[in-house]
């Protein structure tokens, strides 16, 4: 009879091997961040994703989505994003575990979704490259994503490509397609109440958008337009 430590020795060597494969087409297949410094994403995971799920509903799988600089993108979409989803963001290094547990409190208190409990960065990272699962992989693969952008992209550039690819309705992608869809403008003209619904609705971009009714949303317009007023130190930022 073969030693059970033959069994052991074998089989170690069969994980190792398939670690290494793994390891390698990681490797392989990751994006090359530091190209979105001067590069525009082609398309991201999550628009993908709503395509394949349009086609095998068999619906047209068109998505809005129209690429525009930070310039031309009104500071009031940008502070209502900043105080919807990360008001610490040009203090962090793309992970906030602080903001997380405010947060929360945050949340209990108002009676809605909690704000920030991922950063920008890290929603940046799963809207261009993962997907919304939250298994224990796309985690890891997420946190090293949002460190690497981090290093190599200044913070207005994460934030100009987050306004860009962020879902805002169904199949509308970015500030500027949301504007022209929602409010007939572009995003350079948006005011601070039309920014507000347009923030307001990243949490569930598929029934909370500008023209929803439903009393959730309409709440979560209101706390994201006195968040506004409170987080005046954010137009020297922006």
């Amino acid at each position: 009879m073969r030693s059970r430590g033959g069994w052991a020795g074998r089989l170690a060597v069969v994980v190792v091997l398939a670690a290494a494969v793994w390891i390698g087409v990681e490797i392989w297949r990751w994006p090359a961040i530091g190209r979105l410094a001067v590069e525009r994403p082609a398309t991201t995971a999550f628009i993908e994703q709503y395509r394949a799920q349009q086609r095998a509903a068999g619906r047209p799988d068109r998505v809005a989505w129209a690429w525009t600089p930070y310039g031309a993108i009104s500071p009031a979409i940008k502070r209502a994003v900043l105080v919807a989803e990360d008001v610490n963001f040009f203090s962090h290094h793309g992970f906030a575990f602080d903001e997380m547990q405010g947060a929360l409190e945050d949340a209990l208190r108002d009676r809605e979704l909690p704000r920030g409990a991922s950063t920008i960065t890290q929603q940046l990272a799963k809207n261009l490259w993962l997907s919304p699962s939250r298994n224990p992989v796309r985690k890891v693969r997420e946190s090293i994503l949002t460190w690497q952008l981090e290093r190599k992209l200044e913070k207005r550039r994460i934030l100009e490509l987050y306004l860009n690819v962020a879902q805002f309705g169904p199949g509308v992608f970015g500030a500027e397609a949301a504007s022209r869809r929602f409010f007939g403008k572009h995003a350079a003209d948006l005011d601070e109440q039309e920014a507000a619904q347009l923030a307001a609705s990243l949490p569930r971009p598929s029934s909370w958008h500008p023209g929803a009714t439903g009393p959730g949303y309409q709440r979560h317009v209101a706390s994201v337009r006195r968040r506004m007023d409170k987080a005046e130190f954010l137009r020297r930022l922006i």
